[in-house]
């Protein structure tokens, strides 16, 4: 064999070699295809959640509490079991009493449950404590301050964020937040150093979403859609933890092209870590994780 053979044969082995080096990063880096049911990071939080949470409060919790209560645990058995692991609760849901019940038998190390507290409670830590005996567990993983509407309430709510702080170094709750009903609110925690998560109504045809009305439910349309959009990413930017909801408009979208637009609008913001939607059957289940896996492959 000569010289120039040998040499030539070489060149060929590390050539190849050299390609499948090239080619090797680009495949590994493919990155594997999103699902409604991933468990994804909640910003920076630390903590993370199901991409894709199942409320218990339509209309206050009625919607669920019409179901029974026997219906709605296997209701939430039903979720778990198709991967949702995010559970939405508030202590003015009539639901609240239920999650117990509910989530028996569920690995709770697996499950992230929110909640939220309304008002100005004189004893907060007092209720934070009763949220854990009443869900039979020794931690709440994110407690929401409920429905903000003025443009202040990070001073008229010092106190309760003191204790919401408090309950968070006791390992009561592993993470502390907001949700707002009005674009002054959301602005305020946005810019709000405290918050760790937001709970934000947000859908692309800016149906019951934040507005600079400082009311509960003031009329919204598209146009209030943007403004919405620049606060969560100033959100996003901080390493908050952002989750969409209202993504049905409230249960209003009952066209399935309504749905679709939603779903889609939603997978395709990469500041919104996850979504929640208040169901009241499998079917609904089904076909949120349908819509939102179609939404993630198209983006």
């Amino acid at each position: 064999m000569t010289m120039h053979s040998i040499s030539r044969r070489r060149f060929i082995q590390i050539s190849t070699a050299a390609a499948g080096a090239a080619l090797a990063p680009a495949i590994s880096a493919a990155a594997p295809q999103r699902t409604a049911t991933d468990t994804v990071a909640l910003g920076k939080t630390g903590l993370t959640i199901s991409r894709l949470g199942m409320g218990t409060g339509s209309n206050s919790g009625n919607v669920q509490y019409g179901l029974g209560q026997e219906a709605f645990n296997k209701l939430v058995h039903y979720a778990f079991e198709r991967g949702i692991t995010y559970f939405d609760c508030a202590k003015s849901y009539r639901t609240f009493e239920w999650i117990a019940g509910a989530i028996k038998g569920l690995p709770r190390e697996r499950l992230f449950l929110q909640s939220k507290i309304g008002g100005q409670p004189e004893n907060v830590l007092a209720e934070i404590d009763r949220h854990r005996k009443v869900f039979d567990t020794d931690y709440v993983d994110s407690m929401l301050v409920h429905c903000m509407i003025k443009s202040g309430w990070t001073d008229d709510w010092k106190r309760i964020m003191e204790a919401y702080d408090e309950a968070k170094s006791r390992k009561w709750i592993r993470a502390k937040g907001v949700s707002c009903h009005s674009l002054p609110a959301l602005q305020a925690a946005a810019a709000s150093d405290w918050t760790e998560v937001h709970l934000v109504r947000i859908n692309p045809q800016g149906h019951v979403i934040d507005t600079p009305e400082q009311a509960v439910n003031a009329p919204s349309d598209a146009s209030h859609v943007e403004p919405v959009m620049a606060e969560i990413r100033k959100m996003h930017a901080k390493g908050h933890g952002v989750i969409g909801m209202k993504l049905v408009g409230d249960g209003d979208f009952t066209k399935p092209e309504d749905r679709e637009k939603a779903a889609r609008f939603a997978m395709s913001q990469p500041e919104i870590h996850a979504v929640v939607i208040g169901f009241k059957s499998p079917a609904e289940i089904d076909e949120a994780i349908d819509r939102l896996n179609r939404a993630l492959a198209a983006t």
